[in-house]
């Protein structure tokens, strides 16, 4: 690896790992996706360093550029019945698993550490627009359309369990429900 390829690495690690931790811990749904762009632009980096341009150039605009628009569009579809308050249930739970996460990864980084691979020639098909098709459209087809159906499934399922009636919508049903009563009685006193 050249100089250039490991100051990306590392600088793309490193704001991979901050921008992951702030992902999970942001209590505001928005800035949660504005650090997982981050995170997602950060991964791009990484793939670089891989020498995967196809896959970074794919993770830039799936997911940097519709992915991550389509969260903030939920969210600001929500509104602010998304956002969580802090409690000491939840603070119980977070403190759980950021113990569990730091023992899974001290455990996977001790797991790791004595593991020594040979460098191995890449080849030249490798992260080309070719390559990726092939193994994406004729080895994986089924996982990659049952993870697409999956996300879309999720995001209207988010949709429609937090989405609250706002005063607007409650007032407007209830002019139209009156409306309808209103017009059966004039309707019911015209026949009689």
């Amino acid at each position: 690896m050249t100089t250039a390829g490991f100051v990306l690495f590392a600088i793309s690690s490193v704001i991979a790992f901050f921008s992951a931790i702030a992902t999970v811990g942001a209590r505001v749904p928005l800035r949660a996706a504005l650090f997982l762009m981050v995170h997602i632009i950060s991964l791009a980096g990484l793939y670089l360093t891989l020498s995967a341009h196809m896959l970074a150039a794919v993770q830039l605009l799936v997911y940097a550029g519709a992915v991550v628009v389509l969260f903030v569009f939920v969210i600001m579809l929500i509104g602010p019945a998304s956002e969580t308050k802090p409690t000491m249930k939840n603070m119980g739970i977070r403190l759980v698993s950021l113990i569990g996460m730091i023992l899974f990864t001290v455990t996977l980084a001790f797991a790791l550490v004595s593991h020594a691979a040979d460098w191995v020639a890449i080849e030249t098909s490798f992260g080309t627009v070719e390559a990726v098709g092939h193994e994406l459209y004729l080895n994986t087809l089924v996982p990659f359309e049952v993870v697409s159906a999956t996300l879309t499934v999720a995001i209207v399922g988010a949709v429609a369990i937090a989405r609250k009636a706002t005063e607007f919508e409650v007032g407007e049903a209830k002019a139209a429900r009156q409306a309808t009563i209103d017009a059966l009685e004039e309707a019911r006193q015209e026949a009689a």
